[in-house]
């Protein structure tokens, strides 16, 4: 499935590709596990040198919000503990990944983690989602992938079926 140029999701503080001040973090889906790549720049800036905590949050909010996608859910972040390892640095590349750990029906839980390329954990969140109602899944497919939606097997909101496409094409 390919994203409409005009998607909101360009617009994503976490993963759009238009929005100025965003994380633009690209992220790839293997099963119910994601990850991505960012540079926290000095618009992130917290004390000098370093990314606010906010960013670090944002981003595993961000990495936890499309596994669940990856899952096969559209679902909101209900509640998100952070446990701050160490500063993000500006600057440099880092990594964020993140996996639905239980799937309970309605109630999703997630886990995450920002590293650094070399493996040092700088961030890590559990996070507990809930799944939109059916008829907001949707208009979220409707949308975010546009009116030509595949239509599927299973809906994607409270039964639990995973989605068969991705919500965008990754270039090789």
């Amino acid at each position: 499935m390919q994203e409409p140029p005009d998607s909101p999701r360009r617009w994503c503080f976490g993963c759009g590709d238009r929005n100025p001040e965003g994380l633009h973090i690209d992220f790839e889906m293997e099963g119910r596990r994601v990850s991505g790549r960012f540079r926290p720049r000095e618009t992130h800036q917290g004390w000098p040198g370093l990314a606010h905590g906010g960013v670090a949050a944002a981003a595993l909010d961000e990495a936890m919000g499309w596994a669940m996608y990856a899952a096969g859910a559209w679902a909101m972040t209900a509640r998100m503990e952070v446990k701050y390892r160490r500063p993000l640095p500006l600057g440099e590349d880092l990594l964020v990944c993140a996996e639905v750990t239980r799937d309970r029906g309605r109630r999703l839980e997630a886990e995450a983690e920002v590293r650094t390329p070399s493996g040092e954990v700088l961030a890590q969140a559990y996070g507990l989602f809930l799944r939109v109602p059916e008829q907001r899944a949707r208009e979220l497919d409707a949308s975010f992938l546009g009116d030509g939606a595949p239509s599927r097997g299973p809906s994607i909101s409270e039964d639990g079926a995973s989605r068969s496409f991705n919500l965008r094409s990754r270039p090789s």
